[in-house]
């Protein structure tokens, strides 16, 4: 698949209507070479196990994707935790009903926060560093030398990075669950009187198998929303080091909003 190649507008629009027309034309060309890219890379994702050079590679993205971003998820997650105890808390204290505190951060966590706040560290810190890398690598025509040395860049390039977030982002939106949780139960024991025991004892009551499928379902489409659009505005980059600058800026923006989008898509999906 050739991807270094894409339309490009030399001269300014004549006309509002003619740079709404490319506007236009411009979101369904992202969109169709976005979708490309997508089943190109899940194509080649049986290479990637097969090939020792793509293991390795596909190893090294699992520990940049898992590993490095453990710190800051798992402040994120930790302080998600404490701030939503805090919030339900304070409002169970009104009704005397602090014993559901449990469930309640637990069901919220589980269900929507674990996955978003994992997606959202996952998109500024990976996707962005996905993007800035292979555009890096485009415009100073890194990629096009591979294409001209038959190496296809998807399986090179991104079928590593996308299948190791598709693999990541549910271990890590468990762990976000879990750390979550944690903070909430701190918060629990030191501000609003609810003892660990009784909290934990409310937070695994409440939660179904159901719950915890449809969170790692989110997580695991977050990972591949992740993967795709970072790797696809890598491969649009143009104009040198300020087109980086955009590509950057663009995917971390693209991956924010289609993260709101689908997550509200899935749990209507799922609970109807």
């Amino acid at each position: 698949m050739t991807v270094t190649r894409e339309q490009i507008w030399d001269d300014a629009p004549r006309s509002k209507a003619q740079g709404v027309f490319r506007a236009i034309v411009g979101a369904l060309s992202a969109i169709g070479r976005t979708f490309r890219i997508l089943f190109s890379s899940v194509a080649a994702f049986p290479s990637v196990f097969l090939r020792a050079s793509s293991r390795s590679d596909l190893v090294c993205q699992l520990y940049v994707t898992g590993i490095r971003t453990l710190p800051v998820v798992s402040v994120v997650s930790f302080f998600i935790g404490m701030i939503l105890a805090l919030q339900v808390g304070l409002e169970l204290r009104r009704f005397n009903q602090e014993i559901y505190l449990g469930s309640a951060v637990m069901i919220s966590l589980v269900r929507e926060m674990g996955p978003f706040s994992c997606a959202l560290c996952l998109a500024s810190s990976v996707g962005s560093a996905i993007a800035a890398e292979i555009g890096t690598m485009k415009v100073n025509d890194e990629i096009a030398a591979l294409e001209i040395m038959s190496i296809s860049p998807i399986r090179f390039l991104a079928a590593p990075r996308i299948l190791a977030l598709f693999l990541m982002a549910p271990l890590l939106a468990f762990y976000c669950s879990v750390i979550g949780v944690m903070g909430g139960g701190l918060v629990g024991v030191t501000q609003l009187g609810v003892s660990f025991g009784q909290y934990m004892a409310s937070a695994v009551s409440i939660v179904d198998v159901k719950d915890l499928y449809v969170g790692l379902f989110k997580a695991f489409v977050f990972g591949g929303i992740i993967g795709t659009v970072s790797v696809s505005e890598g491969f649009s980059t143009r104009l040198g080091a300020t087109g980086v600058g955009r590509a950057t800026q663009r995917s971390v923006i693209v991956c924010f909003l289609l993260i709101l989008v689908f997550g509200y898509m899935v749990t209507r999906m799922c609970y109807r």
